[in-house]
């Protein structure tokens, strides 16, 4: 009797207490006994307050829909991962099946064992205990039919997961299958990509010895092609060329008919001046006061020459002070002004039958249009060549047939003959670099050129432009060597 009294219907199973956690929510069977209580017109019973959890079956059904729509979107190594889980949760689902079948045997042993005591107990007591034993007998006879309903139960989802836990098993051997297979073919894969870059690393090689000795063979036939399509394109447009060249020369023309214009306002004011003072000159400048051209002393209109009595030197004069810097040769008639002359005013000094006689430029030295921009689109490449004439070296005159190609570095100056080094002298102190200052036609396409003591050399260029561009390209990579490149008497900052 005692025993009988102390049974909890509502409380858990030693089974169910020991059971796993992390399993208990895919759990779909209830956990515990109804709660019954006593009432007015009878027995009532009630089950545990608890959050209600879909059936096992539908939970499965969902759980196989979400895996066959991930499918598709899994690699091989995730999905076998995915099959393992599963097939370990079915696993421990059938665990499960078989701990709660265990548990519902004992239940039902003790729920036979207490309607014997029960039955037992009919036949001794009496009045209201009786009627109250009556009662618990057939709410332990309820008890049995719903124990029974559910172990039905229990035994179709231990058949559907021991089938779930099958398909799984199956599809994590396949799964296990195909990872192998793609693994096989992935390493086959690697062999095949490392055999075609070691292929094609052999090919580069030899490409590259094959390019390195054509290389300078293909350099030149591709500038020869070059040169052709530029040749074939011009062709394409000659009348488009004439018309800049003709314009070019027009505006050249016009150009040097405005120069002379400033040049003859500025000599006719100079002179009014001197004529107030009565200091009429004897002599004159006549030529563009430009860089590129030459300057020439003539003789005002009354005045007779001796070329034999006449003594001759030029001067440069910053326009900001008043010393005079004497040119060092140039003792001509004629000089053509050079880059270092650009921004100054020249003034020749002439001694005449005892007088010394001035003549000045009007204003400073102007630079040639453009020149400057060109020599520093020539300053960007490592080396510029020019066709040139030896005139003179060492003093003594050359024949004038044979070219030269000079070739300005931005560390030396070479001088050559087709393969015949003339000269090759890196930027010095003691190397003298300016235009010419002796006379002659060609004084403005002509460069002095001293590489070193014992060699000097006068050069004749195409044209003075070039002349000027290689006197002045040659003293900016000699700046850039910290050496300043100057005439012979020139001054320089050190």
């Amino acid at each position: 009797m005692t025993r009988a009294a102390t049974l909890d219907y509502g409380g858990k199973t030693q089974t169910e207490a020991l059971r796993p956690g992390p399993l208990r929510p895919a759990n779909n069977i209830r956990t515990k006994f109804p709660t019954y209580k006593n009432g007015l017109n009878g027995i009532v019973i009630k089950l545990a307050d608890g959050l209600e959890t879909p059936p096992l079956k539908v939970s499965v059904a969902k759980e196989t829909a979400d895996l066959a729509d991930r499918r598709q979107r899994l690699s091989v190594r995730e999905l076998a991962m995915k099959f393992e889980k599963g097939l370990n949760t079915a696993t421990l689902l059938s665990n499960e099946v078989k701990w709660r079948q265990v548990a519902l045997l004992e239940r039902d042993i003790l729920l036979k064992n207490l309607k014997s005591v029960l039955e037992s107990l009919r036949g001794r007591v009496t009045g209201k205990t009786k009627a109250e034993l009556e009662d618990s007998i057939s709410m332990v006879d309820i008890l049995a039919v719903q124990l029974s309903k559910r172990e039905a139960e229990l035994l179709q989802q231990k058949a559907e997961v021991t089938k779930l836990a099958k398909s799984l098993k199956l599809a994590s051997e396949d799964a296990k299958r195909i990872v192998e297979e793609e693994r096989a073919s992935a390493h086959t894969e690697i062999e095949s990509s490392r055999s075609a870059v070691q292929r094609v690393q052999q090919a580069l090689q030899e490409h590259e010895k094959m390019s390195q000795s054509t290389g300078k063979q293909d350099m030149e036939e591709l500038k020869k092609e070059v040169r052709e399509a530029r040749r074939i394109k011009m062709l394409h447009y000659p009348s488009k060329a004439m018309d800049l060249e003709n314009e070019i020369k027009i505006l050249r023309k016009t150009f040097a008919e405005r120069s002379t214009d400033c040049i003859n306002l500025l000599k006719e004011l100079e002179l009014h001046k001197r004529l107030k003072g009565n200091d009429i000159p004897l002599f004159d400048l006549e030529g563009l006061q430009c860089l590129g051209s030459i300057l020439r002393i003539v003789a005002q209109s009354g005045t007779t020459m001796d070329l034999s009595n006449i003594s001759i030197q030029w001067f440069r004069i910053h326009p900001k002070e008043s010393n005079k810097e004497i040119i060092s040769g140039a003792t001509r008639l004629v000089y053509a002004p050079e880059p270092h002359d650009v921004g100054r005013h020249l003034q020749v000094e002439i001694n005449f039958s005892g007088e010394i006689a001035v003549a000045k430029t009007a204003g400073p030295i102007d630079p040639d249009a453009g020149l400057v921009d060109y020599v520093e689109t020539l300053v960007r490449k490592c080396e510029t060549e020019f066709n040139v004439v030896v005139l003179q070296l060492n003093g003594i005159d050359q024949p004038k047939e044979s070219v030269h190609v000079l070739n300005i570095g931005k560390l030396r100056m070479r001088l050559s003959k087709g393969k015949t080094v003339v000269a090759k002298e890196f930027y010095s102190s003691s190397m003298q670099l300016c235009g010419v200052r002796g006379g002659g036609e060609a004084a403005s396409q002509a460069m002095f050129w001293r590489p070193r003591n014992d060699l000097s050399m006068v050069i004749a260029f195409e044209t003075a432009r070039e002349r000027n561009t290689a006197i002045m390209l040659t003293r900016r990579f000699a700046i850039d060597c910290n050496i300043i490149l100057a005439g012979p008497g020139d001054k320089t900052p050190w």
